[in-house]
């Protein structure tokens, strides 16, 4: 598929545009990320850099997060428009503590959570059991759990993960939790080796991530703004992944100076080689896609692991009303 293929998407379905795009009048819309600008969030500066939004009669300005910052709470006061969630469970605890927060999209098809070992110590997601596991205080609440009740990993072996992958390095015996797109290419950077890398979706944690939430409210009383966020968001992870993304990757690099073209390189071609975007009912249905079938399936995995409870109203946490809207199979080019 050509590239030229999905941006009729923008046009086709934002009917609400024509008279903002006719007085040249942009609609102002704030969208708040969940950490600083990386690659992992190439596809939203993409629509910003080539105009995607713009087409679409949307001004967009992206708030990056960070360690101090709660996007997610700015956008409950009313001060942004839409936010990058996390996973799935962040959507079930948003429900089950009555804030009305909806996914529209979901970006990663797969949870890009991996777990790192080194060489000839662990070949294998079962050998990861004789390791030692450093596992964040999130992680060990949530992926963890689920790790223990299916996989059979238990408590004993897991050490608190500081975010320091010093200790990690001097010790073989141990396994450390990642990001697919970062971590492996740290250790690669600072102790010179390959780490094996276990993809904690292809051992069944069945979760979307990088979601695209907004309020229950702005999808009642602007639907059609939703849709221009989400068909520009979709259309700019296409052209990030299988176009020109130099210019994204400027804004980028502008709005993180941590960041460089190497990382973000690494970072995308951990995406492409691992599907993270363009698996699962992406091949059938677009990027961005979502189904019934896998967000129950993720939510009876986190009441089986005991992370949630039974009764939920698991399906107040997102609407398919915005997305699986491709018509054709080959998302790729």
């Amino acid at each position: 598929m050509s590239l030229s293929k999905i941006s009729p998407l923008v046009g086709a379905l934002c009917l609400s545009a024509t008279a903002s795009l006719a007085d040249g009048h942009l609609t102002p819309v704030v969208f708040g990320t969940n950490w600083l600008a990386q690659a992992e969030h190439g596809g939203f500066y993409q629509s910003v850099a080539d105009g995607t939004y713009a087409e679409c009669g949307l001004e967009v300005e992206i708030i990056s997060g960070g360690p101090q910052v709660n996007n997610r709470a700015l956008m409950l006061a009313g001060r942004i428009d839409f936010h990058m969630g996390g996973d799935m469970l962040q959507a079930f605890n948003a429900v089950k503590e009555g804030i009305p927060v909806v996914s529209v999209a979901a970006i990663f098809q797969k949870h890009p959570q991996v777990i790192l070992a080194h060489p000839g110590e662990a070949e294998s997601w079962e050998d990861l059991k004789d390791l030692t596991l450093l596992i964040g205080d999130n992680g060990f609440t949530s992926y963890y759990q689920w790790m223990i009740a299916e996989h059979g990993f238990t408590v004993e072996q897991r050490e608190p993960y500081t975010f320091n992958p010093a200790p990690f390095i001097a010790d073989k015996q141990k396994g450390m939790q990642g990001y697919l797109s970062s971590e492996p290419y740290a250790v690669l950077k600072e102790a010179g080796f390959e780490p094996n890398v276990f993809l904690i979706a292809d051992a069944g944690y069945s979760s979307y991530a990088t979601t695209i939430e907004t309020m229950a409210d702005t999808i009642e009383s602007d639907p059609e703004k939703v849709t221009c966020f989400v068909d520009g968001s979709l259309t700019g992870w296409y052209n990030y992944l299988y176009g020109d993304s130099s210019a994204a990757d400027a804004l980028i690099m502008a709005a993180n100076p941590d960041m460089t073209q190497d990382k973000i390189d690494f970072a995308k071609k951990m995406m492409l080689e691992q599907g993270i975007v363009d698996s699962g009912a992406a091949l059938e249905t677009g990027i961005g896609s979502m189904t019934d079938e896998v967000i129950g399936d993720f939510y009876n995995k986190m009441v089986d692991a005991g992370v949630l409870e039974e009764g939920l109203d698991w399906q107040a946490a997102y609407t398919l009303d915005f997305t699986n809207k491709s018509a054709g199979k080959d998302i790729k080019p």
